[in-house]
């Protein structure tokens, strides 16, 4: 099987040679963007050989200056194709796809509607609790203007969708913030953010690519995007944040591929040996079984980490386990 036809067989839940692996990294600022992050993808996928080829996205929603209310929400304009940071994102796809085996698959990035809509607060000086906190707050106080530009910036999000696969991406990595506890409630978060997110996920599957949800940070309730699953083909979490096991997880997200399964800022991709990795890829390909399961790390790992144990784990799904 070739890397492609062995992915989709996995989100398939058909037979595989081997399980894949899907791997990525967040690359310093200095060498994520332009021809750098061209190079940075390119050598990192050669020196890892992991089955997905998973393009970041650092382009992210810009700043349109300071937000001390939330009717300043409404400096956000209408986002589209014609924006610079979306253009940038673009442009470093197509450059890494035209460099790359054409039977590898290809997934590309796209950030949650809650992550693109602190981006412009970030960018503007603002911290990252913070920017949290001000969207809670801004949408309990006066949910209009801030509702308006989060559809704007959907809408943008969507075209992102469409535009990434009409140059050939395979797959969507949508990464979504928004199921933590300890931000919004469960009924705000099924009011503010579910239809947004339920919008850019649809268009995915729309799109013809395949939906790889990622669910971020800790102390998330992942029953919040259990009505989001008629949209998602795998999903991906943080089982060592949650803590929400994979095996729980095949419970709640019945059907759905998995993808994860090896912590991604401790443990053996971080200090084990080649030993230590193939031991733990063999515990959770037993686990898991070899059907609808991808080995991956529970997030994309930190700039710090030893590729040679990315390609360990990559090594040992194919020795036959």
């Amino acid at each position: 099987m070739t890397k492609k036809e062995r992915v989709i067989a996995a989100i398939q839940k058909k037979p595989v040679d081997f399980v894949p692996s899907g791997f990525s990294l967040h690359f310093p600022v200095e060498i994520a963007h332009g021809k750098e992050g061209v190079i940075s993808h390119l050598s990192f996928f050669k020196e890892t050989d992991t089955d997905i080829y998973k393009i970041m996205n650092e382009n992210l929603v810009p700043s349109f200056g300071l937000f001390t209310k939330p009717e300043d929400y409404q400096k956000i304009p209408i986002i589209s194709l014609q924006d610079e940071f979306i253009q940038k994102q673009l442009q470093l796809t197509e450059e890494i796809m035209e460099q790359v085996d054409p039977n590898s698959f290809i997934l590309g990035t796209l950030h949650g509607i809650l992550a693109s809509s602190i981006h412009p607060l970030e960018q503007s000086g603002m911290s990252y609790e913070s920017a949290r906190i001000f969207l809670v707050e801004a949408l309990r106080k006066n949910p209009e203007p801030v509702l308006s530009a989060m559809q704007r910036i959907t809408d943008g999000m969507c075209e992102l969708v469409h535009a990434y696969a009409a140059i050939g991406i395979d797959g969507i990595y949508y990464a979504a913030l928004g199921a933590e506890q300890h931000y919004f409630t469960d009924e705000e978060f099924s009011k503010w953010i579910e239809p947004f997110d339920c919008q850019i996920l649809k268009a995915i599957k729309e799109s013809g690519t395949y939906s790889f949800l990622h669910m971020c940070k800790e102390n998330l309730n992942l029953k919040r995007y259990v009505p989001m699953l008629d949209f998602v083909d795998v999903v991906n979490w943080g089982v060592y944040e949650v803590p929400f096991s994979l095996q729980e997880g095949k419970v709640l997200f019945k059907g759905k591929t998995i993808m994860g399964g090896l912590p991604n800022r401790s443990g053996v991709l971080v200090n084990g040996s080649e030993a230590d990795i193939t031991d733990a890829v063999q515990k959770l390909i037993n686990e898991m079984s070899r059907i609808g399961f991808i080995i991956g790390a529970d997030c994309t790992l930190a700039t710090e980490q030893d590729l040679s144990l990315i390609k360990a784990a990559t090594k040992a799904c194919r020795n036959g386990l």
